[in-house]
């Protein structure tokens, strides 16, 4: 206990994972009613829309949680100047959503023709557009709860958005099938700025700023810098999974394409234990060192702390996968027990490529990013449609596993005089 409680990784770790452990139950039994009332093309389609939303959603925000975090840390003890940036970043991501969620409502026909081989949801997409504005907002307290590092508020603010938005989804679905999967996926959204906003008011001295003609033009700087990094991964991760699904739909089915997503779906539960400890506490602390010393100290406790408990995590789920799949889906995805293996060999590699890949984002390490964004997609793309004319869907997780192993070559390389520079 004493170790736990003088170790702040551990701590955040374990506070974050009473969210995790909701949302992972949650997400078992959210899988089992789409299994069950919408089978796999179901899936298939709920997953092409969830793809859609977080490209928009993350070409909206464009990096405004790290890059608050980089800036909250620098200036934390200087309140004008915090409201100068809050300011900034209200204006600039108010008007770059508002912008996106035009668009949306005036091509939602295309767009849904391109997701769903079919008009008949667009309606779905036009709701998305309309809360659009209101889940930057959303986001942006949250960053700014993740730079005071009141990680306990967020942890609540998570837990009970999770069980509203299951709750909403499991109804909708019951009573609307398709259709009413696809408008949870935006509803869902609303809730949980619904919830945020309820803590927000109850702190309301943490987010006082003044919104009247203060943009400070250095602010905007390193809002591009964060912006044009973030515009990448925004755009480039949706479009080479649906991208991927088409093919998997063109060459299969989209049967072939909903166990596919299945796969990913399972993968996103254990995964945002991991991945949301890290931009808890990883990403705060990274921003706060300025020396490789300092660097190689959360390196070290990184591979000490964080890579053997997901490995031990990843055994245990291969080894308990049967009872898994038999609670989250149904007969009809049965064929997920032989490729889950390769899901989770490449989940690991990227855990440990992550431990350097906060750092480039931090740093803001434009030149690396590019490199290492468009290294994973275009292989992962590639040797999908390679691997997939040999082994079907099993290729393509295969393809994931390959390109994850070729990030992580390429990251080392990038970083080789951390380790050789005496």
């Amino acid at each position: 206990m004493k170790f736990l409680k003088q170790n702040t990784l551990l701590k955040v770790l374990s506070l974050n994972s009473i969210s995790v452990a909701v949302s992972f139950v949650l997400g078992i039994f959210s899988s089992k009613i789409i299994s069950v009332f919408l089978g796999t093309s179901g899936m298939a389609l709920m997953g092409s829309f969830r793809n859609f939303a977080l490209m928009i959603k993350s070409v909206a925000t464009l990096g405004i949680s790290n890059s608050i975090v980089k800036l909250f840390v620098e200036n934390k003890e200087d309140k004008r100047e915090l409201s100068v940036i809050y300011s900034t970043f209200f204006w600039i991501f108010l008007f770059i959503s508002t912008t996106l969620a035009l668009l949306i409502l005036i091509f939602a026909s295309p767009i849904s023709s391109f997701l769903f081989y079919t008009t008949n949801y667009a309606i779905s997409i036009r709701f998305f557009g309309l809360l659009l504005p209101f889940m930057v907002i959303n986001t942006f307290w949250l960053a700014i709860y993740n730079g005071l590092e009141r990680y306990k508020s967020i942890v609540i603010i998570q837990i009970i958005s999770n069980v509203l938005v299951f709750g909403l989804t499991a109804l909708l679905i019951w009573k609307h099938n398709i259709s009413g999967g696809l408008f949870s996926i935006a509803i869902g959204e609303f809730l949980m700025i619904v919830v945020t906003f309820f803590f927000v008011r109850n702190d309301s001295d943490y987010f006082k700023f003044d919104l009247h003609k203060i943009m400070s033009k250095k602010y905007i700087n390193v809002i591009k810098k964060f912006s044009v990094m973030a515009l990448l991964s925004a755009v480039i991760v949706p479009l080479t999974l649906l991208f991927i699904r088409n093919q998997i739909v063109q060459n299969y089915s989209i049967h072939d394409a909903g166990i596919w997503d299945a796969v990913n779906r399972l993968s996103s539960f254990y995964m945002m234990f991991f991945s949301s400890g890290l931009s808890l506490y990883y990403m705060p602390k990274l921003a706060s060192i300025h020396t490789e010393s300092e660097f190689k100290t959360e390196l070290k406790s990184y591979f000490k702390i964080f890579v053997p408990l997901f490995l031990l995590m990843l055994i245990v789920i291969y080894f308990a996968k049967s009872i898994i799949l038999k609670v989250a889906f149904t007969q009809e995805f049965s064929s997920i027990n032989e490729l889950l293996i390769w899901q989770l060999a490449g989940d690991f590699i990227k855990i440990i490529t992550l431990a350097f890949g906060f750092q480039i984002v931090v740093k803001t390490m434009m030149k690396r990013y590019f490199i290492g964004e468009i290294a994973f997609n275009l292989s992962y793309f590639l040797l999908s449609v390679y691997l997939m004319k040999k082994f079907s869907v099993e290729g393509v997780l295969q393809a994931y596993f390959y390109a994850n192993l070729v990030c992580l070559v390429l990251v080392l390389f990038m970083f080789r005089k951390l380790f050789f520079k005496r």
